[in-house]
């Protein structure tokens, strides 16, 4: 089997691209959290801190001089890209929680009896027994 058919049907596979599609979704999924932390939840949380923008805070190292910039740690963005981990993995985990739920409520849910009706010989068999032990 040449390189290019092995390719081919492993990318074909169903899991592949649910799993593709997975990413895609959490990569937009991961935007989102990420516009929602920096541009709804840390500006209040910043104001209520004394007017603290979160993405200026930084140990400054070294100054900038000249055509150098200024040396760096932004623990401040470091501090929102946390809180933004925090949040995705507690939407993962509400999901995953979810269908772990949903999937117990479906083991548990005994199967629908179905009404088989028996077949005529069977029924017949019955009737003569019934008329024998009368």
């Amino acid at each position: 089997m040449s390189f290019m058919s092995e390719f081919k049907q492993f990318a074909m596979k169903g899991n592949v691209v649910d799993m593709a599609v997975g990413i895609i979704i959490g990569a937009a999924f991961g935007k989102i959290v990420a516009s929602f932390v920096a541009d709804v939840l840390m500006p209040p949380l910043g104001l209520a801190l004394g007017g603290v923008n979160f993405t200026d805070l930084a140990f400054i190292l070294k100054e900038a001089s000249g055509d150098a910039p200024a040396v760096a740690i932004a623990w401040g963005k470091f501090i929102q890209t946390v809180i933004d981990f925090i949040i995705v993995a507690m939407a993962v985990f509400v999901g995953v929680k979810a269908m772990n739920s949903l999937k117990k409520k479906e083991e548990a849910a005994p199967p629908a009896a179905k009404s088989v009706e028996p077949p005529k010989q069977e029924l017949l068999l019955t009737e003569i027994r019934d008329l024998l032990k009368k």
